[in-house]
């Protein structure tokens, strides 16, 4: 769980691989072969229909909104449970109040002028590109944070202070080393897990035989954000950290060295310098909107893995045009992702997240 602020428009929900999961356990009859038309409906669902000219649209403007996971949407596999997250959204924004839609349109707008900001002159280029409006993503947007601010809207100060105590280590604050052996060395050649653990170990001795932590990130580690400043991570929420490198730096004794942790990016040597546990009353504002926005996510998550189904009538989705060159494709895709440098940090891609 990460507990930076999230940027709401792009919390959305169903991570690709958990989308997946609920596809392989209870699919939809009814797939066509072929639906060419585009005012076909590709799925029926209670209260309304998608067509395939509206999921078309849908998913140009998830490409835009994040082109790194663009190579998703061509995967065959994906296709059907991304298809039953646009009827989640459809389904869940008529339901929304009125309040929820309000908020929603004020952050849309906040939004829409920072990518103006960002992208300059060729904004205008970009959308002409791709094929869509602004009026469009506005309404797409719109569409998934009424959703989501419905959500946030119903989460009550109880069940923040409840979802805390059950997470509490996360919000222990540290400062700590790290130096990372990744699966890439500096030159971007591939290194081996085992050659990785055993380059880990040695700089294991070297630390504990007292060589200077700052001085063996630099000679050593692969991790890029941390790199010049020692491999030093100050005064970090520990619940920024992946799983693993989470529960060490959680209880490894202060200023001892760590065995070496196996993360998704290679083995980890960590110190922990200092940590501090806090209480619910000394979260900051965002925090505790950062664990209210995760309750959202969570009951999110739960509609599409519980409620869906009845939800969903039919599923007519033609065969993707990429299709027959996919064989293997779903886990080529998901192994083609690049690691992010900062390897310690995490933050889980959704499907339809948008772009920094």
């Amino acid at each position: 769980m990460s507990l930076n602020k999230p940027k709401t428009w792009k919390v959305l929900l169903v991570s690709l691989a958990a989308a997946l999961s609920f596809s392989i356990l209870s699919a939809c009859s009814g797939k066509a072969e072929n639906a060419e038309d585009t005012g076909t409906a590709v799925a029926t669902y209670e209260g309304g229909t998608i067509t395939a000219k509206e999921f078309e649209l849908d998913q140009k403007i998830m490409k835009f909104l994040n082109p790194q996971q663009a190579q998703y949407l061509e995967i065959e596999a994906f296709r059907e449970p991304v298809l039953k997250q646009e009827v989640a959204f459809e389904y869940l924004s008529g339901k929304a109040s009125s309040e929820a839609k309000k908020e929603a349109e004020k952050e849309v707008d906040i939004e829409i002028e920072k990518m103006k900001k960002e992208l300059g002159e060729g904004y205008e280029s970009t959308l002409k590109e791709q094929g869509i409006t602004e009026d469009e993503i506005r309404a797409y947007m719109v569409r998934i944070l009424t959703v989501y601010q419905d959500m946030m809207l119903k989460v009550t100060d109880e069940q923040v202070k409840t979802e805390f105590e059950a997470t509490k280590g996360d919000f222990t604050v540290a400062t700590l080393r790290h130096v990372l052996i990744g699966l890439t060395d500096a030159s971007n050649k591939e290194r081996s897990k085992e050659d990785a653990l055993k380059l880990a170990n040695e700089v294991k001795t070297k630390l504990e035989g007292g060589a200077d932590f700052a001085a063996t990130v630099k000679e050593y580690s692969d991790d890029t954000a941390s790199k010049e400043a020692g491999g030093e991570y100050k005064d970090k929420n520990l619940g920024t950290f992946v799983e693993e490198f989470k529960k060490t730096a959680q209880t490894l004794p202060l200023n001892t060295i760590s065995d070496p942790v196996e993360t998704s990016f290679g083995y980890h040597i960590l110190k922990v310098e200092s940590r501090t546990e806090r209480t619910f009353d000394q979260l900051k504002a965002e925090e505790k909107e950062a664990i209210k926005s995760s309750l959202a996510t969570k009951s999110l998550e739960s509609f599409m893995e519980k409620e869906i189904e009845g939800i969903v009538k039919s599923i007519n989705l033609p065969k993707s045009s990429a299709a027959p060159e996919e064989k293997g494709g779903a886990n080529n895709g998901a192994a083609a992702t690049p690691a992010p440098t900062a390897a310690a940090t995490q933050e889980a891609p959704a499907a339809t997240a948008a772009a920094e």
